[in-house]
């Protein structure tokens, strides 16, 4: 019974501290995370929910020109993020989409958004033309999908 209390009091205590990295993902409540500086025009999109049932990019589905950064606002709905599917981004898209997002926690999975008005942007500069289908990891169970054209 002690080695169980113990082991779940370290465990949480590793989970809560979260190394350096960790600390420095989100950015303060509407200061948008550090990316290169966008050279493009910049298009922004909305993030939604209700909290419980009902969670969305708006627009859900938009088409961009090869250097435009997607600017992710969180407006309502909780904590957000945007992330890619591997195997959803043309060839090299994986590799553009690297060095167009600053803050990752995984690949290709943007910090989360914890607060209203807080901001994360993808540069697609140097990103092949095709389809970038993306999602938010708390909220792809409600449907949380967006599809970026590059053109």
């Amino acid at each position: 019974m002690r080695f169980t209390l113990l082991t779940t009091v370290v465990a949480l205590g590793a989970l809560a501290c979260g190394g350096e990295k960790q600390a420095s993902q989100t950015p303060a409540a509407g200061t948008p995370a550090a990316t290169p500086a966008a050279t493009g025009p910049v298009v922004e999109v909305k993030m939604t929910g209700n909290g419980t049932n009902v969670a969305a990019f708006e627009p859900k589905a938009l088409t961009i020109a090869p250097g435009t950064t997607v600017r992710f606002i969180n407006v309502s709905g909780g904590m957000h993020n945007i992330a890619f599917w591997g195997d959803s981004v043309p060839a090299g898209g994986a590799a553009a989409l690297a060095a167009g997002m600053a803050n990752t926690i995984d690949n290709m999975q943007g910090a989360f958004l914890m607060n209203a008005n807080d901001t994360y942007e993808v540069s697609f500069a140097n990103a092949p033309k095709g389809v970038y289908k993306g999602y938010c990891v708390p909220h792809v169970a409600l449907g949380m999908k967006i599809a970026i054209t590059v053109q």
